[in-house]
């Protein structure tokens, strides 16, 4: 959690400066496009301000009012983080196609060196984000990391629309703006996205097949365990929660059923970091009846 928070204060600090690089090199360089990919590293400062302050308070652990931690929280700054993203999208493109009749000079070439920094720097924070976003499975970082690889996107299109002025001023003047233009629609796209993963994880989605299957394989592999008949998981922040209806024999006594489902919970909290806790249900096993 630690690292998480000292990646977040990093994509903070990477894309205010590029942010003023960009707005100050689009100023300058009369480029839209590049002015508008630098209001998207702005918001990209807030965005990560606000995966901290989420991975912070997710961070917390349970009290008398949140007996499953806090998690959830972290989630949920996923879900505004792709609210911000829809909505910036939509003022970028606005501005790139109503600024675009206004257009008489051609950005200047030297424009291009700020986005080439720009598209280095931010590989480099996708790259370190989504690894660690997958490693402790965070919802919020992996939203920056998506965030941040739509910037890098974003920085090719805008490039691309000021090449393309600069190739043939006389026929693609407007390439600028229209660089600028599609750089809002894919932070759009991304901002819809992130709303959806993060709407389904609120919703209690179940996990994909293989995790369910892994959760299964360690309680089958407890002595005594004749079966698993159902197995729930749900997403509380990085962790999940497990509900399991386990099979023993129906002979057992309630001492030793309980012992079982003892057993089972702790070793599915050893051998899977990523759940945080189980509920165990005791059945009598229809194959020893």
């Amino acid at each position: 959690m630690d690292r998480a928070r000292q990646l977040a204060i990093l994509g903070m600090v990477v894309s205010g400066c590029l942010a003023a690089l960009k707005i100050t090199a689009g100023w300058f360089g009369r480029s839209a496009a590049v002015s508008a990919d630098g209001f998207e590293s702005a918001a990209d400062v807030f965005t990560s301000g606000l995966v901290l302050v989420g991975l912070t308070i997710a961070a917390r652990p349970a009290d008398e009012n949140h007996p499953y931690g806090h998690g959830r929280i972290e989630i949920l700054t996923g879900f505004l983080l792709g609210i911000i993203l829809f909505g910036a999208g939509c003022t970028i493109s606005w501005h790139g196609l109503t600024g675009s009749a206004d257009e008489t000079l051609p950005p200047a070439s030297w424009v291009i060196w700020a986005m080439l920094i720009s598209i280095a720097a931010k590989s480099w924070l996708v790259a370190l984000k989504f690894r660690h976003g997958r490693k402790i499975g965070s919802s919020s970082l992996l939203a920056d990391a998506a965030n941040d690889g739509v910037d890098m996107l974003s920085g090719l299109v805008a490039l691309a629309g000021v090449a393309t002025a600069l190739i043939n001023p006389d026929r693609f003047l407007r390439a600028d703006h229209y660089g600028a233009f599609v750089v809002g629609i894919i932070v759009v796209v991304s901002g819809i996205r992130v709303m959806y993963q993060s709407a389904m994880q609120l919703m209690d989605t179940m996990p994909d097949e293989n995790t369910m299957t892994r959760i299964r394989e360690v309680a089958l592999g407890v002595r005594d365990v004749a079966g698993v008949e159902k197995c729930f998981a749900r997403k509380t922040g990085l962790q999940y929660h497990v509900d399991l209806h386990l099979e023993v024999d129906p002979e057992m006594t309630v001492r030793a059923s309980h012992d079982v489902a003892c057993r089972v919970r702790d070793s599915i909290r050893d051998q899977l970091p990523w759940v945080a806790d189980v509920l165990v249900h005791v059945e009598p096993s229809p194959r020893t009846t």
